[in-house]
């Protein structure tokens, strides 16, 4: 509706032209917005108040003009001026209840739309280094993410979902020599586990795994490998120096194809449980690409020749310098070492070099709040390249803080101490999750409180929304009227109420709610959507007696709330959360 009104405005503004009452079309931005006072219509335009300067006229008399021709439009019932210059919109009723014939032909496809047709969207979202199990930090990305790339398909876009491995690198190395020690111990071997080591239980997991196949195939005495490392000093530097010697004397010790037993192990079984965490949390993806392969294709090597080619790489003490400063970004990046080893950003490079040069149309990073520094060098290394770094938008997450009552919960992959998305889901399930996580701006901080999620209370926003669509069709059910009624216009005149006629507004929004979550990479405004609509449904049912003497009156009151379970399904679907029958 608000589409039409819009080409509606349109219209009268170029027949004013026309007339020549004004000289010029000031059609750009046209705003209608549903009115919150039944009072003022339905919908309502501000833009006599923005335009009348422009045009040379006084505001109230630029709507009143305005008016004049959209009276002339079947779109609505009735056009008013209000105050200095709002124009106000009455819809019929016989109009307010179209909506109830298209929710009844389209069903499940009520709210898509083609926004997105021929484009095509890559997102990458989540893309933890797979050195721990997700934690609950994790699971909002992951919801947000997922919810996102639902709200692009029911536009209509074409969606690539994936998740860039971390699996190369320092990091893996710590994983691995991490597991080693914890082998080590499980041989009987007392030594010292080092302080930058991975001590969460699932390296003892992992390195258990490895005994029971090898038994002592990869014992190394502690004082062949331990005897020239540098102290662990656990409040000092000395410690990074500590693991880094470690892992040196782990790939000495071990050999090429004893290391790789205990990297490759712990990164199959960590990545292993990170896809079924994700899975059963309703997030699923088209492709896993793995850091490695970018070195095993050579893309690294390929993407800082490049650079070097196009003059935006130099070298400074033995290292190689990507000149990001000239781009835009704050200082100058190192893309190799001295040591002659790329550095975890020209990785980044490569892989956004890769994306870039494929036939996405958009391309969407999600990231944690704490990369924010990270985006000016990325969007400079692909201007660099030659690549319109406009393409890619980087959206922002703060991880969520976890409270059971007034304890804040710690949550540390390096030292164990977290709590996982594993255990959240078990808690408090998939569906509160899921919902909690895109309650907010994703760029806003989020407090999880457990004890509200898994509680069974309309306090609870999600078992809020799910008791709507449970309590709908508990009633059609008891109508034995479960199946969808086809509308007639005899019985939707018979909805008069205003409960019922805010029912079918709601119901009339859900199509824009969608479009503008969309425009706005925004789902919680779908979110905001559902808990209106369902607060709606809830005043009706608790004020509404559904079953009645008259069959006319409850089969049009039945048709409604089959109308508002479907809607309500729609939008849980797109969040990734069930709509159960029953509660």
């Amino acid at each position: 509706m608000k589409e039409q009104i819009s080409e509606a405005i349109a219209a009268a503004i170029q027949q004013l032209v026309a007339d020549g009452e004004v000289a010029q079309s000031f059609d750009k931005s046209i705003q209608v917005t549903r009115t919150k006072d039944a009072s003022h219509g339905d919908f309502a335009s501000n833009i006599a108040l923005l335009f009348a300067k422009q045009v040379g006229k006084n505001p109230r008399e630029l709507a009143l003009s305005l008016s004049q021709h959209l009276t002339q439009s079947n779109v609505f019932d009735r056009v008013e001026v209000a105050g200095p210059g709002f124009i106000n919109f009455f819809i019929a009723q016989k109009d307010q209840s179209q909506v109830m014939h298209k929710i009844f032909s389209q069903q499940r496809d009520y709210g898509k739309s083609e926004l997105g047709r021929d484009q095509s969207v890559h997102i990458e979202y989540v893309s933890a280094n797979p050195t721990g199990p997700l934690h609950v930090g994790h699971g909002r990305g992951a919801a947000y993410g997922a919810t996102l790339a639902n709200i692009y398909l029911e536009n209509g876009f074409k969606v690539e979902r994936e998740y860039y491995v971390n699996d190369a690198g320092r990091q893996m190395d710590i994983l691995a020599t991490s597991v080693w020690c914890r082998y080590l111990e499980l041989c009987g071997s007392e030594i010292s586990f080092p302080t930058n080591g991975y001590q969460g239980d699932y390296i003892w997991d992992i390195a258990a795994t490895i005994h029971r196949q090898n038994a002592t195939t990869y014992y190394v005495a502690p004082e062949l490998f331990s005897a020239q490392l540098p102290p662990d000093e656990p409040q000092g530097g000395d410690k990074e120096v500590h693991i880094d010697a470690l892992i040196d004397s782990a790939k000495q010790q071990l050999g090429e194809q004893g290391y790789s037993v205990f990297f490759n192990c712990a990164i199959d079984t960590i990545l292993g449980d990170i896809k079924d965490d994700l899975h059963l949390f309703g997030v699923d993806y088209e492709n896993w690409y793995s850091e490695r392969s970018l070195f095993s294709s050579n893309k690294v090597t390929s993407a800082i020749a490049k650079l070097k080619a196009s003059g935006h790489v130099y070298e400074d003490q033995g290292a190689l310098w990507f000149a990001s400063s000239q781009l835009g970004d704050e200082k100058d990046r190192v893309v190799v070492r001295d040591n002659g080893q790329p550095t975890y950003f020209a990785s980044d490079i490569a892989y956004h070099a890769d994306k870039f040069s494929k036939s996405y149309t958009h391309l969407i990073n999600i990231w944690g709040a704490d990369h924010h520094g990270y985006i000016a060098r990325v969007r400079a290394a692909m201007q660099a390249l030659g690549y319109d770094d406009k393409k890619l938008d980087v959206l922002l997450v703060q991880f969520a803080n976890l409270y059971r009552g007034q304890e804040r919960l710690q949550m540390s992959t390096r030292s164990g101490e977290f709590v996982t998305l594993r255990a959240l889901r078990k808690e408090v399930g998939a569906d509160a999750a899921r919902f909690f996580y895109v309650m907010r701006k994703s760029e806003q901080h989020l407090d999880f409180d457990l004890e509200l999620a898994a509680s069974k209370s309309n306090e609870n926003p999600v078992y809020y929304v799910q008791y709507a669509h449970a309590r709908i069709c508990s009633v059609l059910k008891q109508a034995q009227l479960e199946a969808f009624i086809k509308p007639s216009e005899e019985s939707i005149q018979l909805l008069t109420q205003d409960s019922e006629t805010g029912l079918m507004q709601k119901l009339a929004d859900y199509e824009e709610c969608v479009i503008s979550c969309c425009h706005k990479q925004a789902p919680h405004l779908l979110v905001n959507y559902l808990r209106e609509l369902a607060q709606r449904f809830h005043g009706y049912y608790n004020e509404t007696q559904f079953i009645v003497d008259s069959e006319q009156v409850t089969r049009a009151r039945c048709l409604l709330i089959q109308c508002v379970r479907q809607v309500l399904f729609n939008g849980l679907s797109i969040l990734g959360v069930n709509a159960p029958e029953k509660m």
